[in-house]
């Protein structure tokens, strides 16, 4: 389902890393990270790497994984789910923590639940789906800390479903953690979870841009103050998860589409509520102001010096290549002419002396262009990412018949022995 891929196959060239004492946009939080939500083009970054609390954020991986569920046929969103004595107490609003205030031996439906924890970040809610899909929270964790894996996350710890401390959880944490434990992201694991989640689900921005939840006769407000008719509206904002513990401070990953651009960007330990979204608009402004997307190659372009391949065993000696879509790309505004162009050839289509051999297909894809930038280059979210596209032969060669290979190969036989001799007796003299 992992659909992200598939937008743009990818490759790095440098990645510079932004620290702290090195932060263009001075924000105030302790980590931070700006990527294009399309390609998961890194845009900016702080601290991207370090390990920090993640608190309610961390709900995303629930989210995936109901998500997931429901599009594989195991959940269904009217399936019925029995509160029991443990998620009533945790419900219970003199706790302090996020709720809906679910009732013992009362049933709501998957949807009711997951709309409270994606609008609300309803605690007790969402442990109550992950008991459902995991049988217990802490098989529900193992499920959490593999997808994390599968998705390709690398700076993480996953020790509960909802990102609260273990010890608000009434004695009922999940085995295999402290009783003070906490979940921990890095700024671009968290980059990367949301990215993936708005990728592969792309329905969960229906809710999330939801500001106000209605629940059974009541009214909840969304905790992400930027959508619309919050107190920190930011035109374009519709998602996605905020989370704040003692442990973690105030955090939020945010995404905005404007014109059919989406930016994705995540601010991680501020100092408040208030902090979270301030610097979270010194984010979004910076990525709306400054990058757009650009066509940097066309379709059916060839690179000076380079337009052609030598075949061998055709009946021409070369064959015409050409781009076979345009390269676009999420980049600064006015450095497009800082992007050149680099050919890279499939070499397993190709002899040791670098031909390919006949026949030669139209359209037949021969290997790629990508890009070679001059500027600062953060890459993307994954190692092994860079924008490229097929270049392929805009012309068949077919395979020259036996007649016309033996008399080529009895010139080139007859070429090679003059060369030979004329290098001879050169020599003498």
């Amino acid at each position: 389902m992992i659909i992200s891929f598939l937008i743009t196959a990818m490759i790095p060239v440098g990645n510079t890393k932004v620290s702290a004492s090195t932060d263009t946009l001075n924000l105030k939080g302790a980590a931070a990270i700006l990527i294009d939500g399309k390609t998961g083009k890194v845009l900016y970054e702080k601290n991207a790497d370090e390990l920090l609390g993640v608190a309610s954020m961390s709900k995303m991986m629930t989210e995936y994984l109901v998500l997931e569920a429901i599009h594989a046929g195991k959940l269904s969103w009217d399936q019925k789910v029995v509160i029991s004595k443990f998620i009533h107490d945790l419900s219970n609003p003199s706790l302090g923590v996020s709720t809906v205030g679910l009732t013992e031996g009362e049933s709501y439906t998957v949807k009711e639940l997951y709309e409270s924890m994606a609008i609300h970040s309803a605690n007790a809610s969402t442990v109550a789906l992950a008991e459902l899909l995991g049988g217990t929270e802490e098989n529900f964790v193992k499920l959490m800390n593999k997808k994390a894996k599968e998705l390709g996350l690398k700076d993480y710890y996953f020790v509960n479903s909802s990102g609260l401390n273990n010890a608000d959880m009434l004695g009922n944490h999940p085995k295999g953690s402290d009783k003070s434990d906490e979940n921990k992201m890095s700024a671009r694991d968290t980059a990367r979870l949301a990215y993936h989640l708005i990728n592969d689900f792309p329905e969960v921005i229906e809710t999330a841009k939801q500001p106000i939840l209605k629940f059974r006769g009541e009214e909840f407000k969304n905790f992400n103050w930027m959508l619309p008719g919050l107190i920190f509206e930011y035109d374009g904002v519709d998602g996605l998860k905020t989370g704040s513990t003692d442990y973690a401070g105030y955090n939020f990953a945010a995404t905005a589409e404007r014109n059919g651009q989406r930016f994705i960007s995540v601010i991680m330990k501020t100092g408040s509520q208030k902090e979270r979204f301030e610097e979270t608009k010194k984010i979004l402004d910076y990525a709306f102001q400054n990058f757009s997307t650009e066509e940097i190659f066309k379709s059916n372009y060839s690179i000076k010096g380079k337009k052609t391949v030598p075949v061998l065993k055709g009946k021409e000696n070369s064959v015409k290549i050409a781009t076979k879509e345009p390269l676009t790309m999420m980049i600064k505004n006015g450095e497009k002419d800082q992007y050149k162009p680099k050919l890279v050839l499939d070499k397993k289509k190709l002899d040791k002396n670098g031909n390919l051999v006949a026949p030669v297909k139209k359209g037949e894809v021969v290997g790629y262009l990508t890009y070679e930038y001059k500027g600062e280059d953060l890459g993307y979210l994954y190692p092994n990412q860079k924008s490229k596209v097929d270049v392929i032969a805009t012309e068949s060669v077919e395979k020259a018949n036996w007649f016309v290979l033996m008399f080529r190969g009895i010139g080139s036989f007859f070429g090679n022995l003059w060369h030979g001799i004329t290098s001879t007796v050169s020599s003498w003299f």
